[in-house]
């Protein structure tokens, strides 16, 4: 099987977040960029793909998504307090996949785990998220995943230690 994850700069924070150190961050501040990854993620990876979002793009991203996506949630167990009426403390994950049969381990569609902090990259994920993430494709040992935003290469430690949740 050929998955992949793509964990982008969120839309409106591109330049903000990445520009300094990426010079094409400032691309990712275009929704017409994040639902062309969207596209790509359906045309190129039929087997499955996850896609991380801000809770506040969900509205126009997953209309975006075929039918057969489903939305996960990953509950922040502490979060940036902002002077908002509501705190956003959970982002949501899209995916989908093709893989069928009872899963080993079985997942829920929600996570509740800590943000990283600290790892020199805004958005960093944390090892439980990126296991997470690949028991909703349903990867096993000789499947492939595409990390198409590495950032930290969290995904590909996570699958190099050899040890899914």
């Amino acid at each position: 099987m050929n998955f992949a994850y793509a964990d982008p700069p969120y839309y409106g924070c591109g330049k903000k977040h990445y520009g300094a150190k990426h010079p094409d961050a400032g691309l990712w501040d275009s929704k017409k960029t994040h639902l062309g990854l969207i596209e790509k993620l359906t045309d190129e990876y039929p087997d499955g793909w996850a896609l991380s979002l801000n809770p506040r793009d969900l509205a126009w991203q997953l209309p975006a998504c075929p039918d057969d996506c489903r939305v996960g949630v990953w509950a922040k167990q502490f979060h940036q307090i902002r002077p908002t009426l509501v705190q956003y403390a959970w982002e949501p994950v899209i995916w989908r996949t093709t893989k069928k049969g009872n899963p080993t381990p079985m997942t829920r569609d929600w996570l509740e785990c800590p943000p990283t902090m600290k790892k020199g990259l805004v958005g960093a994920k944390p090892a439980v998220f990126n296991r997470w993430v690949l028991n909703l494709l349903g990867y096993e040992e000789g499947d492939s995943v595409a990390d198409l935003f590495p950032g930290t290469n969290g995904l590909q430690k996570v699958i190099n230690q050899g040890c899914l949740l």
